[in-house]
């Protein structure tokens, strides 16, 4: 056995690595292993082609928390945003219904208002209301959503037992969460209506352009299994616009270099602050004594012992794969087992010679209609259609895409005048109807390179290179149960104190010495640091 740690990271996604940096500036002595080559989990830079590199899994930053890029140094260690103005562009079939042709949209109010007028005076005129609606809503449940949730209902004792002091901290939670709910005022009917509702209604009832009502779906349906008419999606909505880019809410920017730059960034600040951290190192096995975690195996077989034992990785690997079977309590194993890992991505990334050309908005210069997220879901029945597909285990006939082209931005990641394209993709989903995604990918890849070029004919030309991570090969990559990029669905019965599983909400687990510091812990999903910056918190609590 190797010498004992303070505490060990199981995985170096950026949550990992959040929590690494801070329980290292806080004295501890931690060690982070990681099973690839590098680190940042799906928040990472790789090469596609000689020369072409692309942010291989998560592609945009919005969510990370202020706090954590302040605490932890970001910038000094590299760490540079590049914020995008358009922030997104909709390429409408035929010219649009209302002759617009597309709809660009962004931080700049005027340019909301000219482009949504071409399709409706009324909803120019509401969206800015529409827009102070979510930031009220955003700013005032800021607090609860980063901070850990509280237990609202009492839990069996199978379940857990709580002692005094644990009473103590869950009721001061409970309070701060009243507050945050008050502070609503009289936004809280339709607040609560955002936080369990469909986002369908909700977009209905403020606007009546399909063209701007799709284009706000995608936030409510990014790495679901869900379309936006159905419940819950109001709240992945209003997770997608709760980040801040280049000082704007709900805005998402590019990281210089590629999201690998930011993984990188929290690596440097991690070992500054005195954490160590070894690649190619999988973990095959959390070993335990005494009802305690006590030390990690790794597949080479060598052991390392740690006081206590944080895992990055998705519930399902950490409680079922990484444990032996009489671990954990039986309830808790079992409401593990019923994590719902639902997901329909797939990510495809492309080496390119030149940029789109789009028909309804021609050019292969980098310009406005470049440099946002490209929505390729003209309206709300397209993105229904899309999904009715993949419930019946078939890949979206006429896939729901969101294409980004960082080189419009930034120049660092190919070659002068080449460019690369990420496409992520719904729905695709995990389970295929009579096939696998081993002999799909390819063909369904095809199918949304068409897609894109139905809108900018030299688009198929263009591409040099192109890789292709279905939904199997998102799990067999970054270790994501099911391809879901949450480490889990963000859905109403698995949020809040019920993720990962009910009653075990605050980064602790049933076995003492083992924690949860990833996205399958609250708040979820998106590249916020939130939770490994709270687990890091609990754990400094504990030991």
């Amino acid at each position: 056995m190797s010498g004992a740690w303070d505490c060990i990271i199981v995985g170096a996604g950026h949550n990992g690595l959040v929590c690494a940096a801070y329980l290292a500036r806080a004295g501890r002595k931690v060690l982070v292993l990681e099973r690839r080559g590098i680190v940042g989990g799906a928040a990472v830079s790789e090469e596609i082609a000689p020369g072409y590199r692309a942010s291989t899994a998560s592609y945009l930053i919005s969510l990370l928390l202020p706090d954590i890029e302040r605490d932890l140094e970001l910038s000094r260690h590299g760490y540079k945003v590049l914020p995008r103005s358009p922030s997104s562009f909709t390429p409408l079939p035929d010219g649009g219904t209302a002759g617009g042709g597309y709809l660009l949209m962004g931080p700049d109010a005027e340019l909301n208002r000219r482009e949504i007028a071409k399709f409706s005076a009324r909803d120019a005129q509401a969206y800015p209301r529409y827009e102070a609606w979510l930031t009220r809503i955003a700013e005032a449940l800021e607090p609860a959503l980063e901070d850990i949730p509280p237990e609202l209902l009492p839990l069996p004792s199978e379940i857990r037992t709580r002692g005094i002091v644990d009473k103590l901290r869950n009721f001061r939670r409970a309070l701060r969460f009243h507050r945050a709910l008050k502070a609503l005022g009289d936004d809280l009917p339709t607040a609560l209506e955002l936080l369990t509702g469909p986002a369908t209604p909700i977009l209905d009832r403020w606007f009546e352009s399909d063209a701007l009502k799709a284009t706000l779906a995608t936030d409510a349906i990014i790495g679901a299994m869900s379309p936006p008419s159905a419940a819950g999606t109001g709240y992945v909505l209003l997770h997608h616009v709760m980040g801040v880019a280049g000082g704007a809410r709900g805005v998402w920017g590019y990281v210089e270099g590629g999201m690998g730059a930011l993984t990188q960034a929290l690596r440097r600040s991690a070992e500054a602050a005195g954490a160590t951290i070894r690649v190619d190192a999988p973990v095959a096995h959390i070993d335990t004594d005494g009802g305690r975690a006590r030390a990690v195996q790794l597949a080479s077989g060598e052991r390392l012992a740690a006081k206590c034992i944080i895992s990055n990785a998705t519930p399902a690997v950490t409680f079922l794969q990484l444990l032996a079977a009489d671990a954990l309590p039986t309830a808790f194993r079992d409401a593990a087992a019923r994590i719902d890992y639902s997901s329909a991505v797939m990510k495809i990334n492309l080496a390119l010679s030149e940029l789109p050309d789009f028909r309804c908005c021609p050019g292969t210069e980098a310009g406005p209609q470049h440099r946002g997220t490209i929505h390729i879901s003209p309206t709300l029945d397209y993105i229904e259609r899309a999904y009715e597909d993949a419930r019946r285990g078939q890949p979206s006939r006429q896939p729901v895409i969101e294409m980004t082209l960082p080189t419009s931005v930034d120049t660092t990641l190919a070659p002068a005048g080449h460019h690369i394209a990420q496409l992520f993709v719904q729905y695709a989903p995990y389970k295929l109807a009579g096939d696998d995604w081993d002999a799909r990918a390819e063909s369904f890849a095809d199918r949304c390179i068409d897609a894109i070029g139905a809108y900018a004919p030299n688009f198929r030309d263009a591409i040099l290179h192109r890789q292709i991570l279905s939904p199997l090969e998102l799990e067999r990559r970054f270790a994501l149960t099911g391809g879901n990029i949450f480490h889990g669905a963000m859905s109403l019965h698995q949020l809040f104190g019920f993720r990962p599983v009910p009653g075990w909400g605050d980064y602790r687990t049933p076995l003492p010495g083992l924690y949860l510091c990833g996205a399958g812990a609250h708040p979820g999903g998106g590249v916020s640091g939130a939770p490994g910056r709270n687990a890091a918190n609990v754990v400094l609590q504990d030991c």
